[in-house]
């Protein structure tokens, strides 16, 4: 089946749809229908708004687990257990991501621990090892909705990804509802009517299993009653309520709630998420699921953007081991997910997107309608931004941004915030975790069109980096004049400084409008910068979850001892920190080991389960692999003295890794088998260790 021209647009109406959803249900999330009537009367729209919102189980799992597609090698060849491998690679260790609530309560804490004891998937998350209650619970739809994304009109590839991912962490009717959702999200790409959506999904879960018949009852009532979804809802508390099914949060009511919402909305994607909201119970989870199939079946422009988009301003922030995919956007979802759609299809995306999806992720193209790309602005003056099709560097859309009657010389900065820290929060929903976007040494480009002034003021733009840590703004060049221009500006290297924001400043010589159009920003070249432990505190959420800046911990203790940054651990601990796509590069730091002698630097870390460690262990210098599990892959005799501080150099090229200790080279290594040819840097200790490390640095090599 040929995949529709408008794939990637529904894509994107789809993700910004689910985003929305969650959004819009969190705040109430296991309310009751009557405490959200007596609180809010009729909710139509944002309960609450927020700074930032933060992680989100709802879209954690989703934007994760999905990589399990392009992670495991061989697609053919994709099961369950690749799955469970990305759950086990990108979720902390028992905080952050979901809910860990302890084992045999928490559906996914008891999955995770499973797996992490060698109980493969899919009888991870099976009835026959966990019981049918903490099988069935709501986790089994609420992390679905990509595997239907990347299955367009093919309800049957979608049915099939979906048993497999459901089934890692649920079973029965935890995995009949993850089938169940992410084929109307499937169909919903070739079908108008969302009844016959329903109707058709049904076709692929068992006819007389407890969430077919959850759907048919809603669907009976909702004939018999088509105008009161009140009433509706009131027969799904009497006969399929909290009160009839075991666990903390099941699949079944919940699942008749997003019934109720699909077929009483009537096709509008507004009407159906806020009778959704209003039900109660697991609101996020079911808002969430129902606003994706609903941004799918109406597209963008099915959305208000105004009530709905501009609050959420294309942000996403994830609590992933990976902190650089912790601040993504959501063309960055749908990019990924279109991406995966026709490799799964076999096909070409059309001219346009193909040069989109083959592109960095994370690059600003503005191609979705409505997009922003989590551009911000700050000024004196009133501003609006806004996507447009008025003109474009590439493509067919651009950034449109209006100033209003700004001062001489006032500065204007719009801008991507490349890192993120509590006090961009209100809240440590999920315990986000995050590292830069862009770091020193690497080089900032953007293209700007800039509209001649009415007034027949000059008009001007050069683009600035602002750093976290000083506070520094650093600008480029000014430019002025018709035509698009291309700006940039390189990040000094060497620096001891994260990037905060990278963008571009208005200005102008007179008061009145300025009017500009921003294009392909995007980040290029390698880094080279250190981080001085000395020159921040902790990034304090709350007593609960302190981090420190630039790392996302796996686990371990971890604190900051003046200028060295101290890991300990019970077992093992590891952070990580800087991009998760860089390729060749030397990381060295100094480490001091205090008790237990098991100590490393990390690079090429891909995740919890896959990177390198060049350290120390049982009296030997070792280079060892993490394949979901770790082997050493070359070691040495060294005797190490704790207390005494060793500087260790890891270079990484193609399939080549050395491995010096104080200007000495120890270990000269080509890894031939699958090596990890991508990754971030860490730290990590095991064996119940304890080590400080300070001077950690990171250099770029252009070297293949």
């Amino acid at each position: 089946m040929k995949i529709p021209e408008d794939y990637p647009m529904r894509v994107y109406a789809g993700w910004l749809g689910k985003v929305i959803g969650i959004r819009l249900g969190a705040p109430i999330e296991g309310w009751t229908y009557e405490m959200i009537k007596n609180t809010f009367g009729e909710l139509d729209g944002y309960p609450v708004s927020y700074k930032n919102f933060a992680a989100d189980d709802d879209s954690n799992g989703p934007l994760f687990f999905i990589r399990a597609l392009e992670d495991c090698g061989d697609i053919e060849k994709f099961d369950s257990q690749d799955v469970a491998n990305a759950l086990l690679n990108y979720a902390p260790f028992e905080h952050g991501f979901f809910w860990w609530g302890g084992y045999g309560i928490s559906t996914e804490h008891t999955a995770y621990l499973n797996l992490r004891n060698g109980i493969t998937a899919p009888r991870s998350g099976s009835i026959e090892q966990n019981g049918s209650a903490m099988a069935e619970q709501i986790g089994g739809q609420i992390f679905i909705d990509p595997w239907g994304l990347v299955a367009p009109g093919n309800p049957e590839l979608a049915a099939e990804l979906a048993e497999k991912a459901a089934s890692v962490t649920h079973g029965g009717n935890g995995v009949y509802g993850g089938v169940f959702i992410a084929c109307c999200i499937s169909l919903a790409f070739v079908e108008r009517n969302i009844r016959t959506v329903m109707e058709k999904a049904l076709k692929f879960i068992p006819a007389g299993c407890e969430y077919t018949r959850v759907v048919r009852a809603v669907m009976d009532f909702h004939d018999r009653n088509p105008e009161d979804w009140r009433a509706c809802f009131a027969f799904l508390y009497d006969n399929f309520g909290y009160d009839r099914y075991p666990g903390n949060c099941h699949i079944i009511p919940n699942a008749g709630v997003i019934a109720l919402a699909l077929l009483y909305g009537r096709g509008s994607y507004s009407d159906t998420i806020n009778i959704c909201n209003m039900c109660g119970w697991d609101t996020d989870c079911n808002v969430g699921n129902a606003g994706c199939i609903m941004g799918v079946l109406v597209g963008i422009e099915g959305i208000d953007h105004g009530k709905y988009a501009v609050p959420v301003n294309d942000f996403l922030a994830s609590s992933s081991v990976i902190g650089s995919l912790n601040a993504t956007d959501l063309p960055y979802g749908a990019s990924y997910f279109a991406r995966l759609g026709y490799r799964l299809a076999g096909q070409e995306p059309p001219k346009g997107w193909k040069e989109i999806l083959e592109c960095p992720m994370d690059s600003c193209h503005f191609e979705y309608p409505t997009s922003t790309h989590a551009i911000r602005g700050r000024s004196q003056s009133r501003f609006y931004i806004r996507n447009t099709d008025e003109k474009a560097h590439t493509g067919s859309r651009s950034l449109k941004i209006t100033v209003f009657n700004g001062g001489p010389g006032q500065e204007h900065c719009f801008y991507k915030q490349t890192y993120y820290g509590p006090e961009d929060f209100d809240d440590s929903r999920y315990d986000p975790c995050f590292s830069p976007l862009c770091y020193p040494g690497q080089t900032v480009r953007m293209w700007v069109l800039l509209e001649p002034a009415v007034n027949g003021a000059e008009v001007f733009a050069r683009p600035y980096i602002k750093l976290g840590i000083s506070g520094e703004m650093l600008r480029g060049e000014r430019v002025s004049g018709a035509g698009w221009k291309e700006l940039s500006i390189t990040v000094p290297a060497g620096l001891s400084d994260r990037v905060q924001e990278t963008g571009l400043i208005l200005s102008s010589t007179t008061v009145g409008p300025i009017t500009a159009y921003l294009d392909d920003l995007s980040y290029e070249g390698q880094p080279d910068y250190r981080i001085d432990f000395d020159r921040e505190p902790m990034a304090v959420w709350n007593n609960l979850h302190q981090e420190v800046h630039q790392f996302s911990r796996l686990k371990g203790h971890t604190y900051l001892d003046g200028s060295w940054l101290s890991l300990s651990c019970g077992d093992f601990g590891e952070m990580y920190t800087g991009r998760h796509d860089w390729s060749n590069y030397s990381f060295e730091g100094v480490l001091k080991p205090i008790t237990g002698g098991e100590c490393y630097l990390n690079v090429r870390v891909q995740g919890a389960m896959r990177s390198y460690a060049a350290g120390f262990s049982g009296g030997r210098l070792v280079l060892d692999k993490n394949y979901y599990g770790y082997d050493t892959l070359c070691a040495k005799d060294f005797h190490l003295e704790p207390g005494r501080e060793y500087k260790i150099e890891v270079t990484v090229c193609g399939d080549l890794i050395r491995v010096f200790v104080d200007g000495e080279k120890f270990i000269e290594h080509r890894d031939t088998d699958s090596p990890l040819l991508t990754g971030s840097v860490g730290v990590s200790v095991r064996g119940g260790s304890h080590c400080l490390y300070k001077g950690l640095s990171v250099r770029g090599s252009d070297e293949t």
